[in-house]
């Protein structure tokens, strides 16, 4: 039973490496970087679960929250909601629907949020 418990150890540790080694990591905005009128950058791409979004911007400017649909719909941050403010921040996906705003004042009302779907 130990030779066979080692043995998926193994296979599992060689998997999940083998799966990390395909994600993909995305700018935000491309060479622009998370701004202003991004919420059109994700059409065409096709995203993965672990692929990772990069985003690059003036953390005087601007910040990242991780919301969900309601929150990206009405760009109402909850307080418990996720929110990143380095200037450039990895933030990995999850399989599904993926939300992310501008939390400063009027930026996700100006467009500076997106809205991603991971496989």
């Amino acid at each position: 039973m130990g030779r066979e418990r080692g043995s998926a150890m193994i296979w599992l540790t060689l998997m999940l490496c083998f799966q990390s080694s395909f994600a993909a990591t995305f700018m935000v905005g491309d060479a622009s970087g998370w701004g202003f009128d991004v919420n059109n950058w994700p059409k065409g791409k096709t995203f993965k679960a672990g692929d990772v979004l990069e985003f690059t911007y003036n953390r005087a400017n601007h910040d990242v929250a991780v919301v969900d649909k309601e929150a990206y719909e009405s760009c109402k941050i909850p307080q418990e909601a996720p929110v990143f403010e380095t200037g450039d921040d990895l933030i990995p996906l999850k399989k599904g629907d993926n939300y992310f705003v501008c939390g400063f004042p009027g930026h996700c009302e100006g467009g500076m949020k997106i809205a991603i779907t991971a496989t």
